[in-house]
């Protein structure tokens, strides 16, 4: 399945969370840069959460929902497993994975051992 069918399946209560895992860490999302040339990031409930999205017409949902749909939003490509095994271990604090903010089907990738390396899980034996 796509990740689009696994996070749908999610939602709808029949999917498999690690199977959900695995596609995103198998597929390309973009990440939308900041103005300081750093990736779009939000802090809630604690954690830092990296924004992705599944493809242009999500992110243009997002700028959309956020009343920036004329501004050019420049992004990045990057693999999911790049996102959670390199990006989020890097920002050195409680970092997760937002993908597809703003959109029907969010999902989020929280840094919890299993999704994130365990050195930087908040549930972890070093945090």
């Amino acid at each position: 399945m796509s990740l689009r069918d696994e996070v749908a399946a999610v939602h709808a209560v029949r999917g498999r969370p690690a199977a959900l895992v695995g596609e995103f860490r198998r597929t390309a999302v973009l990440v939308p840069m900041d103005g300081q040339g750093g990736l779009w990031t939000a802090e809630f409930g604690g954690v830092q959460w990296i924004h992705a999205f599944t493809d242009e017409t999500a992110l243009a949902r997002f700028a959309a929902a956020r009343g920036e749909a004329a501004r050019d939003w420049e992004y990045r490509s990057v693999l999911g497993a790049r996102l959670l095994d390199v990006v989020v271990p890097a920002v050195g604090e409680p970092t997760g994975v937002a993908l597809d903010v703003g959109g029907e089907r969010p999902m989020m990738f929280p840094p919890v051992a299993g999704i994130v390396p365990e050195h930087a899980a908040v549930d972890g034996a070093t945090r």
